[in-house]
């Protein structure tokens, strides 16, 4: 089972995509902004809070290597892909490159996961936003993230069985 859960802001996505796999043994991974030698407060807090309210076997990871993340054993949940482009983009510097710079970069890292995708033997829950449907900042960096997380959307929806749309808590396979 190989699943894309895509949805606004305080959907109810991360919550549909934990109950997808169930009490047993998982590893959530978050590829957030972090790293321990740059820590954030506010990343987690947010890590924090997704732990607590998760089944006890389940594992955290945070990384933003995301083809690795894909990799491990078991069910994977990774949430959630919105807050992995902006943290991997960030991290290269690139948010003020030329656009065909930026996409280059990120696409070498989607081919990536989405053989480490294909390759996975169990369970995988995918997270993100749905940037077709949020309100996304009209600036130069909010179009080309809204277009990196589109397409890397269309991209890894494609590798996987399904797609879930979460809207409002409720969930439209499609």
């Amino acid at each position: 089972m190989k699943v894309l859960v895509t949805g606004g802001v305080r959907s109810g996505k991360s919550r549909h995509a934990e109950a997808l796999l169930g009490d047993g043994p998982a590893t959530y991974v978050a590829p957030g902004p972090t790293t321990a030698e740059d820590p954030d407060p506010d990343w987690a807090e947010r890590v924090a809070a997704h732990r607590a309210r998760r089944p006890a076997g389940w594992t955290t990871l945070e990384s933003r290597d995301l083809a690795a993340a894909l990799a491990t054993p078991g069910p994977v949940i990774v949430d959630c892909l919105g807050t992995w482009l902006s943290a991997v983009v960030d991290a290269a510097a690139l948010w003020e490159a030329p656009g065909a710079q930026v996409h280059a970069h990120v696409d070498a890292l989607l081919v990536d996961a989405v053989a480490a995708l294909t390759a996975a033997a169990g369970p995988v829950v995918l997270v993100t936003n749905e940037v077709g449907l949020g309100v996304v900042p009209s600036h130069r960096s909010g179009r080309l993230f809204r277009d990196l997380l589109g397409t890397g959307n269309q991209r890894l929806a494609a590798a996987c069985d399904e797609v879930h749309l979460v809207v409002a808590g409720r969930v439209l396979r499609l």
